[in-house]
């Protein structure tokens, strides 16, 4: 199983190219970064991806309500360039308050806009011409990128439908809040089962939990409840907390000391997932403490699990 981060980071757009750097040299084996309302990800790692040589680069993830699919083609293939070819391009339909209160559009049928999204998305990122007229889409182009293969395409997929869609139109899923047994008993025999009836080849299931290392795991949770509040409101994510039986995000999280989070990312990669993202978050007096630590651990594990 692959060992990458997930790096939200500070939003000035300097320092996060610093830190992928920083990541690439301590080995990782790719880094997404999420993309709401600040810098523009894919903005970002073109600019790291000429800063650096090895590590994959990835969105977790680009709403897809936010571009049209012509957009997301243009700048995709633009980012996969600046990149040298390693790209992975995140996307999802976000979520219902950011769609409709935040962009004031409809949320309806969203796996029904992702299927549609993609049918369009895929043969422009293959640099095919499009004619498609839909629900959602209608759509007559073509986009052109001298010299790029297409990145990988990946989508949040978590519910069934979705699941299907990333097995039957894509190479994988991206997935938060989604615990060990919830991954091995829904995520992976749905999204495996669709991608084998589709001839497709085995998908990708990149697993991203909160992780800390710590001596103080109770203390630890605390900050993860607070932390991570708002993803126990969001509908998408508590049905895969309800499936997994946990209370809420903080009974997600992989905390504890060295040996103990190695035991629980071991678990993830025996669920089926083929790649662990961390999303880093610190605990105690020192965060800069915290975080080389929960780093040097992560590292450790690179190549390993």
């Amino acid at each position: 199983m692959k060992v990458g981060i997930f790096f939200g980071g500070p939003t000035d757009v300097e320092r996060q190219v610093d830190g992928i750097v920083g990541y690439e040299r301590d080995g990782f084996d790719s880094v997404y970064l999420g993309t709401v309302a600040g810098t523009d990800a894919m903005t970002v790692l073109s600019l790291a991806g000429q800063k650096t040589s090895r590590v994959e680069l990835g969105t977790s993830i680009v709403p897809t309500y936010t571009r049209h699919p012509v957009a997301m083609a243009m700048q995709a293939l633009t980012t996969q360039a600046a990149t040298g070819g390693r790209f992975a391009l995140g996307l999802g339909p976000s979520h219902k308050p950011m769609v409709e209160g935040m962009l004031g559009l409809s949320y309806e049928r969203p796996a029904a806009h992702v299927r549609e999204y993609i049918t369009v998305l895929g043969p422009l990122l293959r640099g095919e011409a499009v004619s498609f007229s839909g629900e959602f889409f209608r759509v007559n182009g073509q986009v052109r990128v001298p010299g790029v293969e297409p990145p990988a395409l990946l989508i949040s997929a978590l519910a069934p439908v979705m699941l299907r869609i990333a097995g039957e139109m894509t190479d994988g899923t991206i997935t938060w809040m989604t615990g060990p047994k919830t991954l091995e008993r829904h995520v992976a025999p749905r999204i495996n089962r669709a991608a084998e009836a589709a001839g497709r080849p085995r998908p990708r299931i990149i697993a991203g939990f909160p992780v800390v290392v710590t001596d103080d795991p109770a203390g630890a949770r605390e900050k993860a409840a607070r932390a991570f509040v708002v993803y126990g409101t969001l509908p998408n994510y508590q049905r895969m907390l309800e499936k997994e039986g946990a209370s809420g995000p903080a009974d997600i999280a992989i905390v504890g000391n060295e040996v103990e989070v190695e035991r629980q990312i071991r678990a993830v990669a025996a669920t089926g997932a083929t790649d662990f993202l961390a999303g880093m978050f610190t605990v105690g007096d020192d965060p800069q403490a915290s975080l080389r630590r929960t780093t040097e651990c992560l590292r450790g594990l690179v190549g390993k699990v």
